[in-house]
């Protein structure tokens, strides 16, 4: 090859290698996050490089390197950008860069719902069941309700375990990647209260809402607790298991695959969300 059409060559791999460690980094940066924080030796500070354990965010905390089977933890969610009335929900349209993985259904009505809901998952392995609080998540079930008659979460995988630091099964996305979700997102709402560390135990049996580091972020990824975990207060609790807590248990007693490349950790009993209902109690 002539050293004019090796120069060309070498520079056509260098671009294609960015393109690559771009598309890496985007799909980080739309990738639904919890942390889970356990004392450890090793502490490391990061930016969005980081796969595991680095914490990004506008005060960069630190996390620690036991919690490698976590991400990188999301930052609070201020205020919705898009007005809504009072008593009303702030449906917005996510950003460019975050929509790609996006599916469109339109968006949920403002007006929420009221009182307590039954969230129904018929999975592969069996029926799981929740109340969801409709008061104090109302804007959180309104869209689950929404999403529900969407058949939106309709033959999903149930794409992520935790079993280090913190015991979560994460579900509801529709690319069962972690980059998925509604097109449009929504704030935090009935956070638990923060200890002076900033965390709070979520429950064995909570159901709570997924987000990443973009303010307003929340939109169709939700994680089941199996066992008491300390996470930043920073997560919507929108329900508590009331039936099925032994599948949840089953698929974290198989353990999880090793982390991918964009830091996923499938469950290796792979479990599938066939039909999701939202129904008044």
């Amino acid at each position: 090859m002539a050293g004019k059409d090796r120069k060309k060559e070498l520079a056509r791999q260098r671009y294609e290698r960015q393109l690559q460690r771009r598309a890496i980094r985007q799909a980080r940066a739309r990738r639904m996050k919890i942390i889970g924080t356990v004392i450890a030796v090793v502490v490391i500070a990061g930016g969005s490089g980081a796969i595991a354990f680095a914490m990004n965010g506008p005060a960069k905390k630190k996390t620690t390197a036991a919690a490698a089977s976590s991400t990188p933890a999301a930052t609070p969610s201020p205020a919705a950008s898009v007005s809504a009335k009072p008593g009303q929900c702030a449906y917005q349209p996510l950003p460019a860069a975050a929509a790609q993985g996006a599916k469109n259904v339109g968006k949920p009505p403002a007006k929420p719902v009221k009182g307590t809901y039954r969230m129904t998952l018929d999975t592969s392995l069996g029926t799981i069941v929740a109340s969801v609080d409709g008061t104090k998540a109302k804007c959180t079930v309104n869209s689950f309700k929404y999403l529900a008659s969407k058949k939106f979460f309709n033959n999903t995988k149930c794409h992520r375990l935790v079993t280090e630091g913190i015991k979560v099964l994460q579900c509801g996305d529709p690319t069962g990647t972690g980059t998925g979700g509604p097109s449009y997102g929504f704030g935090n709402e009935n956070v638990p209260k923060a200890a002076k560390s900033g965390q709070a135990t979520y429950k064995r049996g909570v159901i709570a809402m997924a987000h990443s580091d973009a303010p307003n972020s929340n939109g169709s990824q939700f994680f089941i607790v199996y066992g008491d975990s300390p996470l930043p207060a920073d997560y919507t609790v929108f329900g508590q298991i009331t039936q099925g807590m032994d599948i949840v248990d089953s698929v974290a007693k198989a353990g999880a695959e090793p982390a991918d490349q964009a830091g996923n950790t499938a469950p290796k009993k792979k479990i599938e969300i066939k039909d999701l209902t939202v129904a008044k109690m």
